[in-house]
């Protein structure tokens, strides 16, 4: 008997689509598909958050000394001649980051395996101006603390009914 179910679909594909589907739900919080996929994306994303709920607390902070650009009232960067080129003007800040202990860094690294890059967008709607999402951070964050006294069950399927065209039970995904 198989481990998991195919949903009609050569490896690779069905890798990236339970990818993009466990990538939406995380950044949404609730996605509508199929009953089979959605089972099978609970899988994914219950890992996703045992794993960050075990390693949430796993890191230390550290202050560090960065080079950040001078920026003006409009918030672009300021600009210096020096020998004849424009260089842009770096101020040394003291700056506290949090550092990865080792098994945080591995439980990182195997979430990055599962989900994909993911940009916002912004109010303006420029491609531009679209922020990079970290879903590993988000996860670390916002997701592990909520869900840190739970054991299990941090998904929930809803029934919706059968889709017009080919009469499948479509569901709603969402974190509980």
């Amino acid at each position: 008997m198989a481990q998991y179910r195919k949903l009609g679909r050569t490896s690779d594909q069905r890798k990236a689509m339970l990818r993009s589907l466990t990538t939406a739900l995380l950044v949404n919080g609730k996605i509508v598909t199929t009953e089979a996929r959605a089972k099978e994306v609970k899988k994914q994303v219950e890992g996703l958050i045992a794993l960050a709920v075990k390693e949430k607390d796993n890191f230390e902070t550290v202050k560090v000394m960065a080079k950040v650009p001078r920026k003006d009232k409009d918030g672009k960067r300021v600009k210096e001649v020096v020998d004849g080129k424009k260089v842009t003007v770096f101020d040394e800040v003291e700056k506290e980051i949090k550092k990865d202990l080792p098994s945080r860094l591995h439980a990182r690294r195997q979430m990055l395996k599962v989900l994909y890059p993911v940009t916002a967008q912004v109010a303006s709607g420029r491609k531009k101006d679209a922020k990079k999402v970290d879903l590993c951070a988000k996860l670390f964050d916002e997701i592990a603390p909520k869900y840190a006294t739970r054991n299990g069950g941090y998904t929930r399927i809803i029934k919706i009914g059968q889709r017009k065209g080919d009469g499948a039970m479509e569901v709603v995904l969402e974190l509980v």
